[in-house]
C-alpha cells in the first residue's frame, strides 16, 4: 500500500482563499508542492489540473520529469470546483477530454475527475445519473485507448449507492471512483459502508479526517471540517484494510480542504503543511500496521 498528497491540500497558498479564510503572505508553486512531497517521503501526489500554472508540452514534459526524478506515482485531478455540474455542462465534457492529454503528458494513468459538486446536490439525481453515465460513456474509448482510468470522485454530491449505480451504469474497466472519505461523511453516507460496495472500483482516494466544528452552522459544507488524518472520525485504517483485500494498486491520498479550526493558528503560512506532514506520519503507520 502506497501513500501520496493532494495538491488541494495547499489550495491557500496556491491562491485559491475561500471568503472566511486569510490569504497567504505568499504564493507556492507546482514545482514547490512536489519537492515538499518529497520531502515528506511519500510515493504520489495528485495534482489538480486548476493550479498547473501551464499546459504547454514542454512545461508539463518538465513536470513530468520532476515526478520522475522524485519517483513519485502521479494523478492528474481534473473538475475543481463544479466539473460537468451534474451533466448540465457540455462545454466541460470537452475540456474534460482536453485533460486526457495532460494526464497522458505527465505519465498519469489515473485521471481524477468531477461530475458534479455540492452546488448541484439537491437537483434531481436520477436525471443527473442518466446524463452523466451518457457523458462517461462517450469518453470511455479515448480513455481505453490512451490507457487511462477516469476516476469520478463523491464530490459532496452523491452517496455510495449513487456512485455504484452510475459505476455500473457507464459499464467499463476505466471507469471507478475517486473515493473521498470525508465527502461520504458530508452527505451523511458512512464511508466503511460505502468501501464495502465499491473498493473494487476504487481508482484513486482522498483520504480525509474530519470532525464538527464548534464555531459553523450545521448547513455549512465545512461544518465537517478536515483534521490531520487519525485525529477526526472517519476510519481511515478501516478503509485502508479494504483497499488492501482487493488489491488497490493506487496510493492513499490525503487531503485537506478546509481546515478544522482546532489545528490552525489564525490562517499562519504552515497551518497547512503542519497538518499535512501529521497525516502523512499517521498515513505511514496506517500502511506498517496492514502490512
Amino acid at each position: 500500500m502506497k501513500i501520496g498528497i493532494d495538491s488541494y491540500c495547499f489550495h491557500r497558498l496556491f491562491g485559491e482563499v475561500y471568503d472566511d479564510q486569510k490569504a497567504p503572505s505568499k504564493n507556492i508553486t507546482l514545482e514547490w508542492f512536489i519537492k515538499r512531497a518529497a520531502e515528506l517521503g511519500v510515493d504520489g501526489v495528485s495534482l489538480e489540473s486548476c493550479f498547473v500554472p501551464s499546459f504547454e508540452k514542454s512545461y508539463l514534459s518538465e513536470i513530468k520529469g520532476l515526478l520522475d526524478e522524485y519517483k513519485l506515482d502521479r494523478v492528474w485531478a481534473w473538475g475543481h470546483p463544479d466539473g460537468l455540474e451534474g451533466g448540465a455542462n457540455e462545454a466541460a465534457w470537452d475540456d474534460m477530454m482536453k485533460n486526457m492529454e495532460y494526464a497522458e503528458a505527465i505519465g498519469a494513468d489515473v485521471m481524477r475527475v468531477c461530475g458534479s459538486s455540492l452546488m448541484f446536490r439537491f437537483e434531481d439525481h436520477e436525471k443527473q445519473l442518466d446524463i452523466l453515465t451518457r457523458m462517461f460513456q462517450n469518453a470511455m474509448p479515448d480513455a481505453e485507448s490512451k490507457g487511462i482510468k477516469i476516476a469520478d470522485e463523491n464530490h459532496i454530491d452523491y452517496n455510495s449507492d449513487e456512485m455504484l449505480r452510475l459505476i455500473h451504469q457507464v459499464n467499463s474497466p476505466n471507469f471507478g471512483i475517486n473515493f473521498d472519505t470525508g465527502n461520504f461523511m458530508r452527505v451523511l453516507d458512512d464511508p466503511v459502508e460505502g468501501m464495502k460496495k465499491l473498493a473494487p472500483y476504487v481508482f484513486s482516494t482522498h483520504i480525509k479526517d474530519l470532525k464538527p466544528q464548534a464555531n459553523c452552522g450545521v448547513g455549512s459544507w465545512h461544518f465537517f471540517a478536515c483534521t490531520p488524518t487519525g485525529e477526526g472520525l472517519v476510519d481511515n485504517m478501516a478503509l485502508a484494510k479494504m483497499l488492501k483485500d482487493v488489491d488497490y494498486k493506487g496510493f492513499l491520498a490525503m487531503e485537506i480542504d478546509y481546515l478544522h479550526e482546532d489545528y490552525r493558528n489564525d490562517w499562519n503560512d504552515d497551518d497547512e503543511n503542519k497538518a499535512v506532514a501529521q497525516s502523512v506520519d499517521e498515513l505511514k503507520r496506517i500502511v506498517k500496521e496492514i502490512g
